[in-house]
């Protein structure tokens, strides 16, 4: 055990993958669920009454008359979906959140919102022209690496009809972390392990051009050593327009945040709105 935790405490190869599923793993996906569930937690979805606003927001630059099918990528259980729906919209949602998904189809069941509700890895989705809206919100493009990211932009323009807007949001570089390293001991078991387990956290920078960070958690119980990778990026304005305009979108606008914040230089979040 001791070599493999050697190997862990190198700092990894860029885009070196974790060691077992994050999103389906049956005890971190209770967690996730839970705090996407929680309307005062910003861990999985922002605080509930900042998506209140954010949907009306984007309902009112999007009108759900002019423009009724909606794409949400990364809906997570329904928050933002079951919100979308009731502005107006036609909602079809996607995530590879097994966990999150089988709530939400419960929930639009119980709520006969009529949602349709799709576990699949949205850089797989083959939609052609059947959205007037996609959304991908709490900065989700972001883990993206850059040929991830092209990949998914492809694929909501293909989904998107003829003057459909993807609507998205990300973070900037005031949010970047200073590499380091820190660890805790939970006792009573936590976020990514039911068990007593020690968890070493790491942030590191990379320096390829998309100047990517890692923070990293390798997590020991008495048994087993798990490491988990999530990836991040950071934008200006000026970056997030010409990554995206090359795809083909006509216009676009760009906000603080994806309530329709102005834009400041001074901001954590971008907001892009795209318009094919």
């Amino acid at each position: 055990m001791f070599n493999v935790l050697r190997n862990y405490l190198i700092k990894p190869e860029l885009y070196a993958p974790s060691t077992g599923s994050f999103w389906d793993d049956e005890h971190i996906s209770k967690g996730m669920l839970e705090a996407h569930l929680n309307p005062d937690w910003e861990a999985a979805t922002r605080k509930h009454d900042f998506v209140e606003k954010s949907v009306h927001w984007i309902a009112s630059i999007a009108q759900p008359a002019q423009y009724p099918q909606l794409l949400d990528l990364g809906c997570g259980p329904g928050i933002y979906a079951e919100h979308f729906r009731k502005a107006g919209y036609a909602v079809t949602g996607v995530d590879f959140s097994k966990r999150s998904i089988e709530y939400a189809k419960e929930q639009t069941i119980l709520n006969q919102s009529n949602i349709q509700y799709v576990y699949q890895n949205y850089l797989t989705i083959d939609y052609i022209e059947q959205f007037d809206v996609a959304t991908l919100i709490y900065c989700d493009y972001a883990p993206l690496s850059i040929t991830d990211r092209q990949i998914l932009l492809r694929k909501v323009y293909q989904a998107l009809k003829p003057n459909g807007k993807f609507i998205f949001d990300v973070s900037t570089n005031l949010i970047r972390k200073a590499e380091g390293r820190s660890w805790y001991y939970s006792e009573a078991g936590g976020f990514w392990n039911e068990k007593p387990h020690l968890c070493l956290d790491s942030v590191y920078q990379y320096d390829d051009e998309d100047r990517t960070e890692l923070r990293q958690s390798i997590v020991i119980t008495e048994d087993t050593i798990n490491c988990y990778h999530i990836w991040d990026h950071f934008f200006t304005k000026e970056a997030l327009i010409s990554e995206i305009q090359p795809i083909g979108f006509n216009s676009f606008e760009i906000y603080g945040d994806i309530a329709g914040t102005e834009f400041s230089e001074a901001g954590e979040t971008i907001c892009g709105v795209f318009i094919k």
